[in-house]
């Protein structure tokens, strides 16, 4: 079973808690026990587990990711100017498999599933497989 959750980002880079929407895909499927593998379907948003109690640790990643990456750097040649995007993706990941147990995210207790949007605001799609196992 696939489904697809919609996200609309408001700012350029940000990071939207998407778990509960990942738990009631997973309940809404049915399965007890298995897998369900999350995907970016874009080259210049990620998805991360981290923390999703102190809303400074969102601050944090992403003032560090533009640190890295700043959004203009000289030598950058990538004609759409949104190199930095693309890096902060690929250093994120475009996806992530998290358990299920007992009808629910294997997740620790501070755990948080997050869409990275790097190159926004924009409407988005991630896609949810489910599988039973």
């Amino acid at each position: 079973m696939m489904n697809t959750i919609q996200v609309r980002t408001s700012s350029r880079d940000e990071m939207m808690d998407i778990t509960r929407k990942v738990q009631q895909a997973v309940e809404e499927s049915g399965v007890q026990e298995g897998i369900v593998y999350i995907m970016s379907a874009h080259t210049t948003a990620g998805i991360t587990i981290n923390e999703n109690a102190d809303p400074d640790v969102k601050t944090d990643m992403l003032q560090r990711l533009a640190d890295v990456y700043p959004w203009e750097d000289p030598k950058d040649r990538h004609m759409e100017g949104n190199t930095a995007a693309h890096l902060k993706t690929s250093t994120t990941g475009a996806s992530q498999v998290v358990i299920i147990s007992g009808g629910r995210l294997v997740l620790g207790t501070w755990q948080g599933i997050y869409f990275c949007e790097f190159d926004g605001p924009r409407s988005r799609n991630v896609h949810v497989k489910i599988l039973h196992g």
